[in-house]
């Protein structure tokens, strides 16, 4: 992100954001990143609009013995507090993380994403 600073833009990191390293199903993953191609985004964008709306409605229904076959490791950067809220909520609901991820794909609102080059926006 840049700031703007006596009139001058100087670029830092967004300290909200935080790395983060799963593992997600790489069918899910593939999908993802076609809907973030489709759509000016990012995959990390993406998940973290279907994550917000299922922390606000509270409730998952989730099937262990569903779980992918195909997982594999995925990093990137998320929301510091969403990121918190999500552990939260995976270890209310004893999931683990990469549970909730892949369950809220099926929540993701495209309209509401973040565009791709919201992380070089000024403030």
């Amino acid at each position: 992100m840049w700031k703007l600073v006596d009139g001058s833009l100087i670029h830092t990191t967004d300290v909200s954001r935080i790395k983060f390293r799963t593992n997600i199903s790489e069918s899910i993953l593939e999908s993802l990143k076609i809907m973030a191609n489709e759509n000016n985004t990012h995959v990390n964008y993406l998940i973290e609009s279907g994550l917000q709306t299922v922390l606000m409605q509270g409730i998952i229904s989730f099937n262990k013995e569903s779980r992918p076959k195909d997982r594999i490791q995925y990093k990137t950067t998320y929301d510091k507090e969403l990121l918190e809220s999500t552990k939260e909520f995976a270890k209310e609901h004893n999931l683990f993380i990469n549970d909730v991820i892949e369950y809220s794909v099926g929540f993701i609102d495209i309209e509401n994403s973040k565009i791709s080059s919201y992380k070089h926006r000024i403030e």
